[in-house]
């Protein structure tokens, strides 16, 4: 992957990764049920962060910032119900790329099962994590390795192994929201990788759909976030019909191929809910 541009600004936090971040708390503040029980998502803020939150819910609670929420929280259920079908039929090494602030290894409730957990991510994110643990008093979780990759000049493969992730044996990777900030090459990349992983390998990531193929309220939804983004120095730049990202899956050797459409996501993870939560979102699931 060392074509692939560079998702930081150098020695800068991903803004993205923060609003993300952010977004998982308000969850847990302002809905009810929980789709995505993290009683870290709060502290991994920082206290002055999490105080101004606490206070103040509600800025996060506009129609378009819910809809949002509701994707990334819908996105993290997904991949995290897909592991543990995976531990169930015997993996033990969970992948997750592109982590910004995501507080599983710190949840990890297979970890007396000997799992594993790697986050991949930019030194300069990996080090602000490090760094909002420790603010936040949460301690380094047994079982959790960071594997810092600059992919400017480093490859995944190279950086797991180095890590100790053991390309043998069966591993799930959860990728979210970060294919879209991706070539379409860069991306087809890191699917061939797993691809070429052993039988039980499963990876979950979500993705964006062309334009053309958008309604129009997602059209003019998608303008905005598109600016937003792109203002912040992290465009879109990749989208993928779903018929043509399950046969180029299938041609890299994946077996199981799967695309999940918001109705679908809405009656599994969000039925008959009073606060009107939803996701727009769309997920892509393969297993070799």
């Amino acid at each position: 992957m060392t074509s692939q541009t560079s998702l930081l600004r150098t020695g800068q936090p991903s803004v993205t990764a923060l609003a993300v971040a952010t977004l998982r708390a308000a969850h847990q503040l302002l809905d009810d049920p929980l789709v995505l029980d993290d009683p870290f998502a709060l502290r991994i803020l920082g206290p002055a962060r999490e105080a101004a939150l606490r206070a103040d819910p509600y800025v996060h609670n506009e129609p378009h910032a819910r809809s949002l929420r509701g994707a990334m929280v819908v996105r993290s259920r997904f991949a995290e119900d897909e592991l543990a079908r995976s531990v169930a039929a015997g993996t033990r090494q969970y992948v997750v790329l592109g982590a910004g602030l995501d507080t599983f290894a710190c949840r990890n409730p297979f970890a007396a099962l000997g799992l594993r957990v790697f986050e991949v991510d930019h030194p300069a994110t990996q080090a602000w994590k490090r760094e909002s643990l420790a603010d936040a008093g949460i301690g380094l979780p047994d079982g959790l390795t960071f594997v810092p990759v600059d992919f400017e000049r480093q490859v995944l493969a190279e950086a797991l192994a180095e890590a100790g992730f053991d390309a043998a044996r069966p591993a799930t990777f959860a990728w979210l929201g970060v294919t879209m900030y991706l070539t379409e090459a860069a991306v087809m990349e890191v699917l061939g990788l797993v691809a070429g992983l052993p039988p039980g390998t499963a990876i979950v990531c979500d993705f964006r759909i062309p334009r053309a193929m958008q309604g129009p309220v997602e059209q003019v939804v998608g303008d905005i976030m598109a600016a937003r983004v792109a203002a912040r120095g992290e465009p879109w730049i990749s989208a993928f019909a779903p018929a043509d990202l399950r046969d180029k899956a299938r041609a890299l050797g994946f077996g199981e191929v799967e695309t999940y459409e918001p109705d679908e996501l809405n009656r599994r993870y969000l039925a008959r809910r009073k606060d009107g939560l939803r996701t727009g979102g769309r997920l892509f699931r393969a297993r070799v």
